[in-house]
């Protein structure tokens, strides 16, 4: 009986040490390994801004911020990722009242996403047949499920949209899920109001990319030196 229970014991533990759990996701110093976490930041943003272009260029609908971007595009002539970088900067601002402090990886997701999704625009044609722009809308929701899970496990802090909803989060005592859908769903309206391409795609994205951001976190996240707690959600 003694030797079934030491069995049993260390198969569940053969299971439990088999998952990838994520370590917490909070902001940690420069210091610690810099030049891997800033490779891996970079690349996080980099694929993320190619991913909004590849939902773009699907043209079955893309993300509410991006809807927003391209309803703006239609009354101005400045290109996609040139907005999203003026609409990044914007909302730093409204983290002043928030007392909200950027970091690095703030100020980079301005910078790399805008000159990223410029060049996947550039790099990617328009005016696919519908096949093609299936298989786009799928590439671009993994992908960008992919990227958010790379930069934000860089743990280098919280883009300009990420930052406004824990800013308003800890402001209202608001949760962060219900502020998130309220600020997703009106940038959404502003940005279909102002002629952004709202599809099926959209609804799509809103569905998948959490689980494949999800997916990927345990294996993107970077685990400090000082041997933190982990959790599995």
């Amino acid at each position: 009986m003694g030797h079934a229970s030491t069995a049993l014991g260390s198969a569940e533990r053969r299971r439990a040490g088999s998952v990838r759990r994520v370590p917490p996701l909070t902001c940690l110093p420069l210091t610690e390994r810099p030049g891997r976490r800033l490779a891996q930041l970079l690349v996080g943003l980099v694929l993320y801004g190619l991913s909004m272009s590849v939902l773009v260029r699907a043209a079955l609908g893309v993300n509410p911020w991006s809807v927003l971007y391209e309803g703006l595009q239609r009354h101005t002539s400045l290109s996609f990722g040139t907005l999203s970088a003026l609409v990044g900067v914007l909302v730093l601002l409204a983290w002043i009242p928030l007392r909200q402090r950027p970091t690095l990886g703030t100020f980079a997701n301005v910078l790399v996403l805008a000159c990223a999704s410029d060049l996947g625009l550039f790099l990617i044609p328009a005016d696919r047949g519908l096949p093609g722009r299936l298989f786009l809308l799928a590439a671009g929701i993994l992908l960008n499920g992919f990227a958010v899970a790379v930069y934000v496990g860089a743990r280098l802090g919280p883009g300009p949209r990420d930052g406004l909803m824990t800013g308003v989060s800890a402001l209202t005592g608001g949760s962060v899920r219900l502020v998130r859908t309220l600020l997703e769903v009106a940038v959404l309206a502003g940005g279909w109001l102002l002629g952004g391409t709202v599809g099926v795609g959209t609804l799509l994205y809103a569905l998948l990319v959490g689980p494949v951001t999800q997916f990927f976190l345990p294996w993107c996240a970077y685990r400090s030196a000082d041997g933190e707690p982990v959790r599995q959600d």
